[in-house]
């Protein structure tokens, strides 16, 4: 079936109901127009739910993704742990087939949720390649309703070892971008130098750069303004992304407000993980304990694209999960104090349209000409979604149906 119409559909913030029509893949009409049509057209009746674009998932680990409690639980539950016990399952279990299944079954659960566009991390400082050449398999197997890129991930730093090596085997394999550690490596001299060779390699081969910055509640880990200043530097405009920089949250007002200044005329994006840096930051502080997360409302207010991600899944690292962009954005609305008017509509763009532009998206929305990528939720605005947190009534993807969730219905009998 080539044509597609949806009809009694809402945007968010627009009462009015719309009709959009979709051929071969594309919208090529929305507006209010006749319901009379072909019999051969399928009609989805939107009854007053509204339209959102796919959410984008900008980070996350589909490697180690559902291997939650194999070899062994993390008991600390802290990042060091995890990180040794995913050691282990690497040595122990890891196999292409392994990282095949788990990654599908992510893919899958995500797509229930809403999610069409993902960044996965993959560990490229492992005993092998495995994870890498699986990964690079399921992106081929799933191109044709998902779209999957690839971030070369040297876990256990550039430095020391085998990383820069590992980084440009992952090349010359074909991943989308790359990136690094610093502050992981052994001394900040070391850390910095790993964010050097980074952007040269990032540069010479035309690779997208999306580094782990500051993960960490030390004060002094200060690589941000390293990598804004490199990103001026070469002229990277709009090509650097910072995940994490939890140690923003810790530096005093006027030193944290120069590097936020820095980061907005550099352009970088910025991924918040709210799940993950709620249970794995602050551990080790005094009382009052951090809320894990870093400035948002100063970065956004500075104007600084802000994406927010979903990050780690049933892992060593992170034992929760479902898979919902929108269980992420509702940790973060709390941990950023984003309550207000406004606050809800900016979350909800953090899962959408910032994520867009931060992986670097052409012909993203729902808008004529574009692909016909779009959720139809059972919500009355971007509050209520993030509030109960539904699975959309349809995803779609170029025009066909790939998923379709009945809204759930209680009957009382009391």
């Amino acid at each position: 079936m080539s044509e597609l119409l949806i009809c009694n559909a809402r945007f968010i913030g627009d009462e009015q109901l719309y009709d959009i029509r979709i051929r071969h893949g594309k919208i090529i009409e929305i507006g209010q127009f006749s319901r009379m049509c072909k019999e051969e057209v399928k009609i989805i009746d939107a009854t007053n739910q509204f339209l959102l674009p796919p959410f984008v998932e900008s980070h996350i680990h589909l490697d180690t993704a559902l291997t939650y409690g194999k070899p062994f639980v993390n008991h600390s539950g802290g990042l060091s742990e995890g990180i040794s016990i995913w050691g282990q399952y690497q040595r122990d279990y890891l196999n292409e087939e392994d990282v095949e299944l788990r990654a599908k079954s992510v893919i899958e659960s995500m797509i229930e949720y809403g999610v069409l566009y993902m960044r996965s991390m993959v560990d490229i400082t492992a005993y092998s390649q495995v994870g890498l050449h699986a990964l690079l398999k399921v992106k081929e197997e799933v191109k044709d309703y998902f779209d999957l890129q690839l971030i070369a991930f040297p876990q256990l730093g550039l430095i020391h070892g085998n990383g820069v090596e590992r980084l440009k085997e992952a090349i010359s394999l074909g991943v989308d971008g790359i990136s690094c550690v610093p502050h992981l490596e052994n001394t900040r001299e070391e850390g910095i130098k790993s964010i050097q060779m980074c952007f040269q390699i990032a540069k010479s081969e035309g690779k997208a750069l999306h580094i782990f910055c500051d993960e960490t509640d030390d004060a002094d880990s200060k690589f941000l303004e390293v990598v804004a200043s490199l990103a001026i530097e070469h002229r990277l405009s709009e090509q650097v992304t910072v995940s994490h920089i939890n140690a923003l949250a810790y530096y005093n007002e006027s030193y944290a407000q120069k590097v936020i200044s820095l980061v907005k005329r550099a352009h970088l994006h910025v991924v918040t993980a709210p799940l993950i840096s709620s249970v794995v930051q602050g551990r080790l502080g005094e009382w009052p304990k951090s809320r894990g997360i870093t400035r948002v409302k100063d970065l956004v207010e500075a104007g600084v694209n802000v994406a927010c991600a979903h990050d780690d899944f049933l892992s060593p690292f992170y034992p929760l999960g479902t898979g919902s962009p929108l269980q992420a954005g509702y940790m973060f609305i709390h941990l950023a104090h984003m309550t207000g008017k406004d606050d809800f509509d900016k979350v909800l763009k953090m899962l959408t349209t910032n994520a867009a532009r931060l992986l670097g998206l052409s012909n993203y929305g729902i808008d004529i000409g574009h692909p016909a990528n779009l959720l139809i939720f059972p919500a009355k605005d971007a509050h209520d979604l993030l509030r109960r947190q539904p699975k959309p009534s349809y995803v779609i993807h170029n025009g066909r149906i790939v998923a379709q969730t009945i809204p759930e219905q209680t009957t009382l009998t009391l």
